[in-house]
Order: structure tokens, then C-alpha cells, then sequence
């Protein structure tokens, strides 16, 4: 038992190692897809879309000197973020790489004319295989937490989504979300106010952490026309390598 608890040890302080290491930079296989345009991540766990209070380097910072150095470009890099994905959350990310890309793409999320699709893994409770969440969203700014109402209430936002659930493990369920609306920490209130938290998910009701400090939510698919070209893209994100649970997750799709 000691033994066991020894190595169970090591291995939560080489994966926190680990996951430390990939916040601080970015590398190529990071990068799902690019062009002159823009380019789209795949956003480690614990990765800063963009600065914050923490002055923790962000992507934009990263994915500047990144480019800058590739590319060997003496002047400054412009990169402009496109929507946000929580700390936490791995996933696609877009960036665009001109102004124009920026306004274009900027008014297609206002639009809802990019399709995200999620993945989420939860306990494996008793929900409907698939359905429609509607639920109305407010911010409590004190504690940075999404509070759910199921009707219209002064000062919230109706948040809308649609799962379905693709895989059954012993303990866990992998739930695939189509996101209609963008609130905030929507995915994460929505499933815990119907009983199935995110794992790792503390702050919405899962009763444990995660080793790496992230919670199982992925940004797995993003499908739009590309605000140039007008090429339909459908871009899909790997999970996050060295985790036994999203491993088994992607062998169902």
C-alpha cells in the first residue's frame, strides 16, 4: 500500500511538472491550423488566452514570439484574439493574424456563425442520452461563478445547448456539446445544475480536483468559413496527451 501511494505520489508531481512546462510555451504541434490569416491552438490546460491579473505570459505573448522567431520577423507580430476559452479548458483557440481577419472573424462569433463543439467528461449519472439545455445565466462577479435560473430572471442571459452522450466508461460518461449561445462558464453550470459536473470541476460541484490544476472540458471541434477564402474549415483538436481518461474518450471517435 505504501509502495502504491509512493508512486501515485511521483506521478501527480511529474504530471504537475509537466503541465507546468507546456504553459510556458508553445510548440508546433500546438497549432491545428494556420495561414495568412490566422492561426488556431490547441490550448494546453492552465494556458491564458489572453493576459490577466495573474501576469502569467499568456498565448498571445507565446504565440507572438513564436511566430516571431519561426519566422524570423523583425518588426512587431500582430495577433488579435478571436473568442475565449476558460484557463482550466483545453482546446481550439483562434487567433487571427490580420486586422482584417480580426474584424471578420470577431463579427462571425457575434453572429453565431462558428459551430464549437465540445467535449465533456462527467460522472456517469441517469440523464437523457441527448437533449437541449435552456437555462438563464447570471455572473456573480464576487466569486467569478455563473448562477443558473431555469426562467427569465433581471440581469441574466439565456444560455442554450445540445448534448448527446458517446461514450459510457465504468465511472465516467464523454458528453459531446454543440454550444448555441457563449456565457459565461455556460457549459460548466448548465451540466452541474442538471447533476453531472465536469471532472475536476470544484467550482461547479465535482468533489474532486484534478492533478493538473484543469477539468475535463474540451474544445474539440470548430466548423466556420474561413473570413478570406470562404472555405468551409473543420478543424479538430487531439486531447491532452499522458491522460488515461481522455485517451479512452478519443478512441470512441
Amino acid at each position: 500500500m505504501l509502495e502504491y501511494c509512493f508512486h501515485y505520489l511521483i506521478d501527480q508531481e511529474s504530471q504537475s511538472t509537466r503541465v507546468q512546462s507546456q504553459r510556458d510555451k508553445i510548440s508546433p504541434d500546438q497549432i491545428a491550423y494556420e495561414d495568412n490569416h490566422m492561426l488556431v491552438i490547441n490550448k494546453h490546460v492552465g494556458q491564458l488566452v489572453q493576459g490577466d491579473k495573474t501576469q502569467d505570459d499568456s498565448l498571445i505573448e507565446l504565440i507572438k514570439n513564436f511566430i516571431k522567431v519561426r519566422d524570423q520577423k523583425p518588426g512587431n507580430v500582430f495577433l488579435g484574439l478571436v473568442h475565449r476559452i476558460d484557463r482550466p479548458t483545453s482546446g481550439l483557440v483562434i487567433y487571427a493574424k490580420t486586422s482584417k481577419g480580426l474584424s471578420r472573424l470577431t463579427q462571425m462569433v457575434k453572429n453565431r456563425e462558428i459551430k464549437k463543439t465540445y467535449w465533456a467528461v462527467t460522472p456517469s449519472e441517469e440523464v437523457p442520452e441527448s437533449g437541449e439545455l435552456v437555462h438563464f445565466l447570471k455572473k456573480n462577479e464576487k466569486n467569478n461563478k455563473a448562477i443558473v435560473f431555469p426562467r427569465e430572471t433581471p440581469g441574466a442571459k439565456e444560455a442554450v445547448l445540445q448534448y448527446q452522450v458517446v461514450k459510457k466508461l465504468s465511472k465516467y460518461m464523454l458528453l459531446e456539446v454543440d454550444l448555441k449561445t457563449g456565457r459565461h462558464h455556460q457549459i460548466r453550470a448548465q451540466l452541474s445544475k442538471i447533476g453531472i459536473p465536469i471532472k475536476g470541476d470544484l467550482k461547479y460541484g465535482s468533489p474532486r480536483s484534478n492533478p493538473d490544476g484543469g477539468i475535463h472540458l474540451h474544445a474539440r471541434k470548430l466548423e466556420f468559413e474561413h473570413p478570406v477564402t470562404k472555405e468551409h474549415l473543420s478543424i479538430t483538436a487531439s486531447v491532452p496527451k499522458g491522460d488515461t481518461l481522455w485517451s479512452a474518450c478519443e478512441d470512441s471517435d
